[in-house]
């Protein structure tokens, strides 16, 4: 008997390597699996401006990556003691307008390294409601807890999205042919905009993916994480506290599901491997100084030079680092 409505994954979809250059930006759900592809060593840049949730926002900084955009002192704003960037989450923000744009510009360089060599572009939105500042009529990824009557707040309309994506698309693909561009809607819901006003904007960027797809077979895909935790896992227990987020637990199933789409065997044996490790790195041995200790850290080192020598775009820098440093006390 099936306790479950399951929710069919997409066939015949690119696989993706270790092999692939993949920028990942969006919704905190987007960082929830962009973690997990660090954690498996996949060549990643992890949202490069912060967690990002409109279309047009994701939209904005794209094409700011791809003009290589600097970011100067005027483009900043001081509010409680920080200077913030409506472009960027707060995490960028800091004490001194230097430091805010070191941090900027230091993650918009290595995005613009990583855009020249692109294989996965991969997009999470989380809602199609944006505010625009009143001044100027543009659309801010952050308000930074300015005061809401700085804003207009409205829903966009699904050919607004299409539009503006269509414009993108095709300026990336005439550079990168090759290019995979993966969208998702993230399943975290905005009680703020109440739950039938959410309803209506999650409706929109699924129409507006739908669409993009129609328009963009070759380039355009879909992953139902969406579909998957309304309908998979239509339970409580699957989220935090909060009732909005997913769990760790409803994560790691995400993963699964997603591991199942998109990577081949191969790749999930290399993921063994990297786990395997990990799982050594983590042992902790009753006498760190004993010969034995420091025979299997230097197993473990080996371990990654395999690795590296099979596969040379992995990255072990910091697991190599912590063996040598084990060994030599």
């Amino acid at each position: 008997m099936n306790f479950q409505t399951s929710v069919e994954l997409p066939a015949g979809l690119p696989p993706v390597s270790h092999a692939d250059h993949i920028l990942l930006m969006g919704s905190c759900f987007a960082e929830n699996i962009g973690a997990l592809l660090v954690d498996a060593k996949f060549r990643l840049n992890l949202n490069p401006f912060g967690i990002l949730y409109n279309p047009l926002s994701i939209l904005s900084a794209l094409r700011e990556i791809e003009m290589k955009k600097e970011y100067t002192e005027k483009e900043l704003f001081a509010y409680r003691g920080l200077w913030h960037s409506p472009m960027h989450h707060g995490s960028f923000s800091a004490s001194t307008p230097e430091k805010t744009l070191q941090n900027i510009n230091d993650r918009l360089q290595q995005a613009f390294q990583t855009m020249q060599q692109l294989d996965w572009l991969m997009l999470t939105f989380g809602t199609a409601y944006v505010y625009e500042q009143k001044e100027t009529g543009k659309v801010v990824a952050n308000c930074h807890k300015l005061p809401e009557n700085n804003f207009n707040r409205r829903l966009l309309l699904a050919d607004e999205i299409v539009d503006e994506y269509s414009s993108l698309i095709i300026s990336l693909a005439a550079r990168n042919p090759n290019l995979k561009i993966l969208f998702t809607v993230s399943p975290i819901r905005h009680i703020r905009d109440g739950m039938h006003a959410n309803q209506l904007s999650k409706s929109t960027l699924l129409l507006a993916i739908d669409r993009l797809q129609q328009l963009f077979p070759q380039h355009v895909f879909y992953f139902p994480s969406y579909e998957i935790v309304l309908d998979e896992l239509r339970d409580y227990r699957f989220y935090a506290d909060d009732m909005l987020h997913p769990s760790p637990l409803a994560v790691r199933y995400l993963w699964g599901r997603f591991s199942e789409t998109f990577f081949s065997a191969d790749t999930k044996q290399i993921m063994a491997e990297i786990e395997d490790v990990r799982r050594d790195l983590d042992h902790k041995p009753f006498h760190p100084g004993s010969e034995a200790y420091q025979r299997f850290l230097g197993q473990i080192v080996l371990k990654i030079e395999r690795l590296i020598g099979k596969y040379p775009y992995l990255d072990f820098q910091k697991e190599t680092e912590l063996c040598h440093m084990r060994l030599n006390p």
